[in-house]
């Protein structure tokens, strides 16, 4: 029964790894269309009264594009947990995550989140997921310096939820356009909260079951 079930966990491990892979390239093939710096390239084309209007914009976009690429690739890495027989890679990984998220990619987001389309509804979501995002991680930061490592593991995937909302919110986008073809900016609207509230449930499920 004991072996029954590590093949089961080593089998859904595989298919993880293979699924993340997968989305990781598309996620990596969407950063590349942003090089060379061109403001006049596909997200930035239906934000151009933002790039036109605030010379910051560019700044905080670029910021947070180039940074949450190898955020999703350390915050994968980092909740293997496992070493690759190389020291001490799962805390080095760990603290590349937690300082481009902290630094860099959520201020960033919180800001672009503020010049969301969809209107005031998908403003207030991202934002609000900008905000969990920082937190959520800070604390998984907190607690690793208190050496309170199951606390700590706990809030690095509730992160990690929040972090995988780049993923997931264009998952939803592609079911929602392909079944219902509705207007492009209520589009937005669901898929702004779409895109991290299952997430976080879904953490938060599995944390109270005691599988986390």
């Amino acid at each position: 029964m004991l072996s029954a079930k590590r093949n089961i966990s080593s089998f859904f491990r595989i298919l993880l790894i293979i699924g993340f892979g997968y989305f990781f390239w598309l996620m990596l093939k969407i950063t590349l269309e942003y090089i060379p710096l061109n403001p006049e390239v596909s997200f930035l084309m239906i934000k151009q009264t933002e790039v036109v209007e605030r010379s910051e914009y560019l700044i905080f976009f670029y910021t947070h594009v180039y940074t949450s690429i190898f955020v999703l690739l350390s915050g994968f890495l980092t909740i293997l947990r496992r070493n690759f027989g190389l020291k001490n890679f799962h805390r080095n990984m760990g603290k590349v995550y937690i300082f481009l998220i902290l630094i860099s990619a959520a201020p960033s987001g919180i800001y672009m989140g503020i010049f969301a389309n969809g209107g005031l509804l998908s403003k207030i979501s991202f934002v609000i997921l900008g905000f969990l995002w920082w937190f959520s991680t800070f604390k998984a930061y907190q607690l690793a310096r208190q050496k309170k490592f199951k606390e700590h593991k706990q809030w690095m995937w509730r992160s990690f939820a929040f972090t995988l909302s780049a993923i997931t919110l264009r998952m939803w986008k592609v079911i929602i356009v392909y079944l219902f073809h509705p207007n492009p900016m209520d589009v937005y609207q669901i898929i702004a909260w779409l895109g991290w509230i299952p997430n976080i449930l879904i953490i938060e499920y599995l944390i109270t079951k005691k599988h986390l």
